[in-house]
């Protein structure tokens, strides 16, 4: 609350006259004294100097009787203009100074707590709390620095607060405000409150709670069986009619003083007796409704219960044949809430089907019929809530995963791209005829082997590093399907069969023969005992947007691959699922799961669309839409230029900054470039390499670095040495895919991108084609 009283010039006033007051006690002596030595002393002091003296005493004795008198008329005026703005405040309302000493009570004030005299507050507060004193010092001592302070305190009427102010004149405006308790209980109900300490003490019990222990007990660990309290939940009590329930409500927790309700929680309400003619009057409702007996066998059922729970639910059936998905036995679960602990929340069940995923809501409620008991479980269809929620959840695992091949990804590049350039290093020192020859050419391959399996990680996160360009699937079909007809074997069949007006498209050709592959291969896998395998090519227009399998495709112009096959098919409940990670339908070491999450990464990071149709012993198909690429009309062939003497030469020449933070990439990539000819400076931080710019004479032609470093990552520091050194080429390498910082690299001139792992001969014709 903001109460003015005094002007800025007013209370600097005030200060001064305040601080100056004792000296009125001294001013009159000091004056008299003055006068008796001019009259004693006036033969060796002129007599004019000591009246002059004296008369200055009296001046200033006068002007400090005049401010102090000021200073009582401000302080005056603050309690006035105080009390003026509370008088009709219904809170009770004190001001006082800052000793504690009561001046004013508003109106409210003096109906609650009597006359306000003088004195201080804690008189008034001392059946209302426990320890008012130090609650008042606390809260006056963090007013006169903050400004303001308040408290929640529990007194014997019910919770409220108390706040303190500070007001012009070094006044305090204290303010006592009775909380309404939940549920709009006015104050003054008798609820049971306690205040508790930090090691579970009782420092307060109102007469309320008194009464519902009829003890007044030390600490909380008599009156409960179960501790620490939880807020808003149930805990059995110790009262003094024996146990009961009752929720504990916190209303406040303040200087490890915690303030309790108990509220007591009524005995569970017998069973209702249902009307004799209770299933006669489930078939007249328009919701789902079953009568089950103890047993859990279906009594009853009304007729949207039969539509929802299929042919199978009939009077005598047992609800678990029809239902599943708790943990435990749907009979014993059904048992328990017949007993009387029916549950609180509905349970959702997934139904019995084996075409389809259906999820069922049910709600139970214990009934009486004909003397026996009886459960009413109201169903409802809760399979698209249960859809977006798997969703959902799917779209976090895919992220999550998504992070993690990212950074597991990374540094398996780093060790790749190590292992590989010192392989191809010891390659150059070993003739093919060299017994060693073999056993380098085999570690070269399993490094290649295991950057595609980190690709194929990348891929279903769609993170992988793809080198788009334009295609024309025929050709791209044609150059596959020699290796194609080796991986179906002599069982299967497989055809081929193109539109004759096939649209080009974009896209990344060793990616996308590793979809048609794998699905070439899951459809041989599909046939065991052999069959036909078709591959189609064509061109579709759509007119206007598809809308499938929560995906819409934009009208327009597209290149369609369809795989067909005529083997098992796949059901309509694990349909939807082929697609995730690690999802498979092989037995155990048959397949990793990664085929189709692969290829579905591809093709959505490369624009396009999968959809699959299949019907289980019919076969299946997979459709691939990719958008026709849109030629711009042929421009006049430029000459081109003329090979140069250093680019066709086995040696160059030239000074490459190399940084990079791993150790095993850097001593490769700066021997595979020292063997080309290249002078190499290297750096293990984006740091050091500016370090080294420093040297103004120091000629740098090309650049090759890291992206993701430990401080200043590639492309911040590359911008920072291109202010000073503009022509300089750039090649960043790194184990991410290009797209992680395409942000960061964009507006720099002259820089490309070589991905890890790369071997000796893609890291050296890079740095070949930047500089030349």
């Amino acid at each position: 609350m903001d109460v003015t009283g005094t002007t800025g010039s007013d209370k600097s006033l005030t200060r001064l006259s305040l601080s100056l007051a004792p000296a009125l006690a001294v001013l009159p002596v000091v004056s008299v004294t003055l006068l008796a030595a001019a009259v004693l002393l006036r033969r060796e002091v002129p007599v004019q100097v000591l009246a002059t003296a004296a008369l200055a005493v009296l001046i200033a004795y006068a002007a400090l009787r005049i401010l102090l008198a000021r200073h009582r008329l401000l302080s005056g005026m603050s309690v006035a203009s105080v009390a003026s703005v509370v008088a009709n405040d219904p809170a009770p309302c004190f001001v006082t100074a800052t000793d504690g000493e009561v001046l004013h009570g508003n109106p409210a004030a003096v109906d609650r707590f009597g006359p306000c005299g003088p004195g201080g507050l804690t008189p008034l507060f001392e059946g209302l709390m426990a320890n008012p004193a130090g609650v008042f010092r606390r809260m006056a001592s963090r007013a006169q620095v903050s400004g303001t302070a308040h408290e929640d305190i529990v007194t014997p009427r019910g919770p409220s607060r108390l706040s303190a102010h500070r007001t012009e004149g070094d006044l305090l405006l204290w303010r006592f405000v009775e909380i309404v308790t939940p549920g709009g209980v006015p104050p003054g109900t008798d609820f049971a409150l306690l205040t508790v300490g930090r090691s579970n003490s009782i420092l307060f019990m109102n007469q309320a709670a008194r009464q519902l222990v009829g003890d007044r007990p030390k600490a909380l660990a008599a009156l409960f069986d179960t501790l620490p309290l939880r807020p808003g939940e149930i805990h059995e009590m110790v009262t003094a009619e024996g146990r009961r329930p009752v929720r504990v409500v916190e209303i406040g927790d303040r200087g490890g003083r915690r303030e309790l309700m108990l509220l007591p929680e009524q005995s569970p309400a017998p069973a209702v007796e249902a009307p004799r003619d209770a299933p006669q009057l489930l078939e007249t409702l328009p919701v789902p409704l079953l009568l089950l007996g103890k047993d859990g066998l279906i009594d009853s059922a009304n007729a949207p219960a039969q539509d929802l729970l299929g042919p199978e639910c009939h009077p005598g059936t047992p609800l678990s044949a029809l239902l599943e998905g708790l943990g435990r036995s749907v009979a014993d679960w059904l048992a328990e809430a017949a007993s009387g602990r029916e549950p609180v929340h509905s349970e959702f069940l997934r139904l019995g089907v084996p075409d389809r995923e259906v999820f069922v809501q049910v709600t139970l409620k214990t009934a009486m019929l004909d003397g026996a008991p009886r459960l009413l479980a109201v169903l409802s269809d809760a399979t698209e809530l249960k859809t977006l929620e798997a969703q959902f959840v799917q779209s976090q695992k895919m992220q999550a995963i998504g992070q993690l091949a990212g950074g597991v990804a990374h540094d398996f590049n780093n060790l790749l791209t190590a292992i590989s350039g010192h392989c191809d290093l010891l390659l150059l020192r070993h003739d093919p005829g060299d017994p060693d020859y073999s056993e380098l050419i085999q570690i070269n391959q399993n490094a290649n082997r295991a950057a595609s399996l980190v690709g194929q990680l990348l891929a279903f996160s769609r993170k992988q590093t793809l080198r788009p360009e334009e295609l024309d699937l025929r050709d791209t079909l044609s150059d596959l399907t020699h290796l194609l007809n080796r991986l179906v074997g002599e069982k299967t069949t497989l055809s081929v069969s193109h539109d004759p007006l096939l649209r080009p498209i974009r896209a990344d050709k060793r990616q996308l023969e590793q979809v048609i592959m794998n699905l070439v291969v899951n459809a041989r896998d599909a046939m065991p005992e052999g069959g036909e395998i078709r591959v189609e090519t064509e061109t579709l227009r759509l007119s206007e947007a598809l809308r499938r399998d929560r995906a819409e495709v934009p009208a327009g112009e597209y290149v369609s691959v369809k795989v067909i096959d005529t083997g098992k098919g796949i059901s309509a409940d694990k349909l939807p699922k082929v697609f995730e990670p690690f999802f498979t339908t092989k037995r155990v070491g048959e397949g990793t799961g990664l085929g189709l999450s692969t290829a579905y990464g591809i093709v959505k990071q490369t624009g396009g669309y999968i959809f699959v149709d299949s019907e289980v012993d019919k076969g299946s198909c997979f459709t691939l839409l990719f958008p026709v690429l849109e030629l711009p009309r042929p421009a006049a062939p430029a000459p081109a230029p003329a090979p140069s003497d250093r680019a066709k030469g086995h040696f160059a020449q030239g000074v490459v900054l190399l940084v990079e933070d791993e150790a095993p990439v850097r001593a490769f990539a700066s021997q595979a470039l020292r063997m080309r000819g290249y002078t190499v400076l290297e750096a293990e931080s984006a740091e050091a390499a500016l370090q080294t710019l420093e040297d103004a004479e120091l000629k740098v032609d090309i650049f090759v670095t890291d992206v993701i470093m430990p401080g200043m990552d590639g492309p911040s520091w590359v911008r920072k040495a291109l202010e000073t050194r503009p022509d300089t080429g750039v090649v960043f390498v790194s184990g991410y895919a290009e797209e992680a910082f395409a942000e960061g690299q964009a507006g720099i001139p002259n820089s490309v991108f070589l991905p890890k792992p790369f071997s000796l001969t893609e890291l050296t014709d890079t740095v070949r084609r930047q500089m030349h």
